[in-house]
């Protein structure tokens, strides 16, 4: 084990209190334009470009083109990302329409490994876009609503009286974050099983970011204590929730919930220099991310069957759909009407989305329904790529760049 230096673990101790707001920020980036029936002009010009698309052709803003070369720009577009951020791999997949442009694995997992399509990887915070979902399923079968106070199930829970749950999906319930090196030790121990009591009881004793309802404050929490009222209210352990009402039906077969560290083979390894040195940062304990049941791993191809699904409402009445793209927090700094976090995604210029970015995994599931573009993406660091920031969220912009630049994210 190499010594790490005080400046190091202070540097890191900073990336962890801020990588979820950057990556919040970056994501919620320019208009919303799609979202209940939106999109303009534009939107009809490529809906009626896909009407009239000949076979081997998809719609884009430019107009009809060959699926073939667009599946080549893509790969383009990863290739001089990967090189420019110094990735170690990337796998992707794209679809316009029903047509599949690209799934395609590039790099190495492990040395001597080359990644490829199959293989499994830490999600994060895609599942918060499952448990929300999840949430208002509940909602639609009556077992509660989402406007229900927390103090329903937890009344001994700080403000319980004033919180909805809404508020815990958006945010703006006012608890603060565990996910602070002052608050929880994540480097003493990568190893370490997290029990949601714990993650619980670190955010609670630390004083609310505000009143209920008044900011937008991110807080791991949120989603911790979501996950309990929504097994306490339906009898049943979040993992199966999400496993019948979002996996089975998308047939998302390599998708499984797991607190531990294990994850399906094959596997893609991560990598982190977040102690100070470049290594293997595969089994660290993800059971301090979210909610018992959400933490999840999964493959490329699965994770492209649930983005349109999720950001479409496919799963969900319309009136649920319409409470998961509601701008509440427009309100609330650092939101505006431009940019917003819904019930557990981010809407951004049109696109529906969620960006991992923890202990060396990244990756991003965006849908874009005015020109049905989904786009999946994963990706691992080299020895010489940035710490800071999410680059899967950098590959997936290279690639709207390419395919709809109208449209950055």
């Amino acid at each position: 084990m190499a010594i790490h230096s005080n400046s190091a673990l202070k540097m890191k101790a900073l990336r962890l209190r801020t990588a979820v707001a950057r990556s919040i920020v970056v994501a919620g980036l320019g208009l919303v334009a799609a979202c209940g029936g939106g999109g303009g002009g534009g939107a009809a010009a490529v809906a009626l470009a896909a009407s009239a698309c000949p076979a081997g052709q998809v719609a884009l803003e430019s107009g009809c083109a060959d699926a073939a070369l667009t599946a080549e720009q893509v790969r383009g577009a990863v290739r001089d990302a990967m090189a420019e951020f110094d990735l170690r791999s990337a796998i992707v997949s794209v679809s316009v329409g029903d047509t599949p442009v690209l799934t395609q694995a590039w790099g190495e997992s492990a040395p001597g490994q080359p990644a490829t399509v199959d293989m499994h990887w830490r999600t994060g915070s895609i599942a918060i876009a499952y448990l929300t979902t999840a949430l208002l399923q509940l909602q639609d079968q009556g077992v509660l609503g989402i406007d229900d106070k927390l103090s329903k199930w937890l009344p001994d829970y700080p403000r319980a009286s004033d919180i909805t749950l809404a508020m815990l999906a958006r945010s703006t319930s006012g608890y603060a974050d565990y996910v602070d090196l002052n608050v929880l030790p994540l480097y003493d121990d990568v190893h370490r099983q997290w029990s949601q009591d714990e993650l619980i009881h670190a955010a609670l004793a630390q004083p609310m970011k505000c009143a209920p309802g008044t900011c937008f404050s991110y807080s791991h929490a949120n989603f911790v204590i979501l996950g309990r009222v929504m097994a306490m209210a339906s009898g049943k352990p979040v993992a199966d929730l999400i496993r019948t009402g979002i996996l089975e039906p998308l047939g998302m077969r390599d998708t499984r919930s797991d607190s531990t560290a294990f994850i399906p083979a094959p596997v893609l390894h991560a990598f982190a220099a977040d102690r100070g040195q470049y290594e293997d940062s595969t089994d660290w304990s993800p059971s301090w991310t979210i909610a018992d049941g959400a933490i999840m791993t999964s493959t490329i191809p699965d994770v492209m069957r649930s983005a349109a699904a999720i950001a479409t409402g496919r799963l969900i009445s319309p009136k649920a759909y319409a409470q998961l793209v509601e701008p509440t927090t427009a309100a609330f700094t650092p939101w505006s009407t431009a940019r917003y976090y819904g019930l557990g995604i981010f809407v951004s210029n049109g696109w529906l989305m969620q960006n991992p970015f923890f202990f060396g995994y990244s990756g991003v599931m965006a849908y874009l329904p005015e020109q049905k573009i989904a786009i999946a993406v994963t990706s691992t660091l080299g020895p010489r790529a940035s710490p800071d920031g999410n680059m899967s969220d950098l590959v997936f912009k290279r690639i709207v760049q390419r395919l709809t630049p109208s449209r950055m994210p």
